[in-house]
C-alpha cells in the first residue's frame, strides 16, 4: 500500500453499513469466494508484506486491517449474519428511493439504474472487478473504490427488488372489528431469500460464452462446480469454454463427464463430434506425412555401355 494518507474513522462507518463494499466483494459472493478475497487482502496488508514500507503507511494499513477488514469479514462469513446485512441495505435502499434520495453520484451506479434489466447483473459484476483491481494499492484508492462500490450496491439492490402486488379480486374488503384493548400483532421476520449461487454463476457464466470471454467463463463455472459438482449443465458449458480455448485435454474431461451423467445429451454429443475433428487435426499438423522417396537414376543403355567398353 501506498500514499501515506491517515487512517479515516468515516472508513469504518463506510464498513458497518456495506461490509461488501469494504472487502471489495459482490453481493452475489458465497462462503468460499469471501473466504478467499479476506485471504488475499489479509496478505496484501500483512505486516510483513508492508515492512518495506515507511512507519506512516505501515501504521495504516494495520489499522485498516484492524479495524475495517477483520470486522467487515466477521459480518459476512456466516451465511445468517451475511443475510441480515443484506436485509439491512435493502431497506435503505428501498428507503432511499420512497424519499427520492437513491441519486448516486458514482457514474457506474448511475448506468447500473438505467440499463436493461437482462444486462444488470454482468454490468454489475463486470464494474465490480474493475473498480477491485487495485482497491488496496493506495489509500486513496481505497477510499474511492469503497464510496463507488456502496452506492454501487445500493443501486444493484434497488434493480433487483421485486415489489409484489396484491391482486384483485372485485370484492369489496370489509375491515373486521377492532378491539381496542387487543395488543397490535407483532410482524413475523421474514425469512431470507435462499440464494442459488450456483445458478447465478452459472447465469453470468452462458452471457460470457455468448460474449467470447472465454476466460470469464471458466471462472464462474468452476465456482459453480463446487456448488453443485454434478451439474450437467455446468459441465457441458465448461466442456465448450475449453475447446474454445484449444484445450482438448481439459474440454474431453468435462464432455466425457456430461455424458456419463447423460449418455444421451445432444449439446455434449455434438461438442465431442466436433473435439474429436480437431484433435484429429492437430495430430496431422504435428506429425505430417513423410514425403515420398526420391526417384533413382535409370541405368543407362547397355549399347553405350558397350560404346565407354564396359
Amino acid at each position: 500500500m501506498t500514499n501515506a494518507k491517515s487512517f479515516q474513522d468515516e472508513w469504518i462507518t463506510a464498513a458497518e453499513k456495506d461490509p461488501y463494499a469494504a472487502l471489495g466483494i459482490s453481493l452475489n459472493a458465497e462462503d468460499r469466494r469471501i473466504l478467499k478475497r479476506y485471504r488475499q487482502i489479509a496478505k496484501l496488508l500483512h505486516p510483513d508484506v508492508q515492512a518495506g514500507n515507511s512507519a506512516p503507511i505501515s501504521q495504516t494499513a494495520e489499522q485498516l486491517i484492524a479495524k475495517v477488514i477483520n470486522p467487515a469479514y466477521q459480518q459476512l462469513k456466516q451465511e445468517k449474519s451475511r443475510s441480515e446485512v443484506l436485509a439491512n441495505m435493502r431497506f435503505r435502499a428501498g428507503q432511499l428511493d420512497r424519499q427520492g434520495k437513491l441519486k448516486p453520484s458514482f457514474e457506474s451506479a448511475q448506468q447500473l439504474l438505467r440499463i436493461p434489466e437482462a444486462e444488470v447483473e454482468v454490468f454489475y459484476e463486470n464494474t465490480l472487478n474493475q473498480l477491485t483491481v487495485n482497491q488496496f494499492q493506495s489509500t486513496d484508492e481505497f477510499a474511492a473504490v469503497i464510496s463507488g462500490l456502496s452506492q454501487l450496491n445500493l443501486a444493484f439492490l434497488h434493480r433487483q427488488s421485486k415489489p409484489i402486488r396484491p391482486k384483485r379480486t372485485g370484492l369489496v374488503a370489509i375491515d373486521p372489528p377492532v378491539d381496542k384493548d387487543a395488543e397490535p400483532d407483532k410482524p413475523k421476520p421474514q425469512e431470507p431469500p435462499v440464494i442459488n449461487y450456483a445458478e447465478k454463476y452459472g447465469l453470468r457464466a452462458r452471457t460470457y460464452l455468448n460474449q467470447g470471454n472465454y476466460n470469464l467463463a471458466i471462472q464462474e463455472l468452476r465456482e459453480a462446480l463446487k456448488i453443485s459438482p454434478n451439474a450437467i449443465e455446468l459441465h457441458s458449458m465448461l466442456g465448450q469454454a475449453y475447446l474454445m480455448q484449444k484445450k482438448y485435454g481439459l474440454a474431453r474431461v468435462y464432455l466425457k463427464r456430461v455424458l456419463e451423467l447423460n449418455p444421451n445429451h445432444s449439446v455434449a454429443l455434438k461438442y465431442s463430434q466436433v473435439l474429436e475433428k480437431r484433435m484429429v487435426e492437430k495430430r496431422k499438423a504435428a506429425n505430417p506425412p513423410a514425403p515420398p522417396p526420391a526417384p533413382k537414376p535409370k541405368e543407362q543403355s547397355s549399347w553405350f555401355k558397350k560404346f565407354l567398353g564396359r
